[in-house]
């Protein structure tokens, strides 16, 4: 694998994640609620599911999912239910900004696990990701080479660039709540519901490809 192939699939990978997904809208809403320090733990969940996703693709489980209609639908359900889930939260919230009590040293409402479990689930149960790796990856691979070492190496580099992305999003919420008003912050809550939902619409409408 070439320093040109990891840079064409860094900037590949950019593209595709800086387009706003589930991931990236909880890195915007946990930043504009919580600060961009509790939010890293809901980035850092979504890191972990991009190597879960990748290292599945590498051991074969994307290609199940191509094949199989029961499990695609078992896995595309469950993640469309819990984008609802959380799409509905955010819908119902108050728009309550957790930044001033953390800095009071008060407690507050959401541990630092539930942050950091959300975005890991959101992101394991969407099996359009496992089906998007499953096409995307192999364009990157040497199949005259070790593959190992090149699934390993993609998927550091997809978490760096997922990372980045998401501390991007994250800041640009922190930075939101801080000029907006506590009605400000209602509708930024539901403007992200509503966009969860819409994915979670889409997700739901979204077929398998058949051969």
């Amino acid at each position: 694998m070439t320093e040109m192939t990891i840079l064409a699939f860094a900037l590949v990978a950019f593209i595709g994640i800086a387009t706003p997904g589930p991931t990236v809208l909880l890195a915007l809403t946990n930043g504009s609620r919580y600060g961009v320090k509790r939010a890293t733990a809901g980035m850092v969940g979504a890191v972990l599911s991009d190597f879960v996703l990748i290292g599945a693709v590498a051991l074969g489980l994307g290609a199940l999912l191509a094949a199989s209609e029961f499990w695609f639908t078992v896995v595309k359900w469950l993640g469309a239910a819990y984008l609802a889930f959380l799409g509905i939260m955010l819908l119902r919230s108050k728009g309550t900004i957790q930044v001033a009590s953390d800095d009071s040293g008060m407690a507050t409402p959401v541990s630092t696990l539930a942050i950091f479990l959300k975005s890991f689930l959101v992101a394991v149960t969407n099996p359009k990701g496992y089906l998007f790796f499953s096409a995307f990856l192999p364009q990157f691979i040497d199949a005259t080479m070790p593959q190992v070492s090149q699934y390993a190496t993609l998927a550091l580099v997809f978490a760096l660039v997922d990372f980045v992305v998401m501390l991007g999003y994250a800041q640009l919420g922190a930075q939101a709540a801080t000029f907006l008003k506590h009605s400000g912050a209602v509708w930024l809550d539901r403007l992200c519901g509503g966009a969860l939902l819409a994915l979670a619409g889409s997700l739901a409408l979204y077929r398998r490809a058949t051969a």
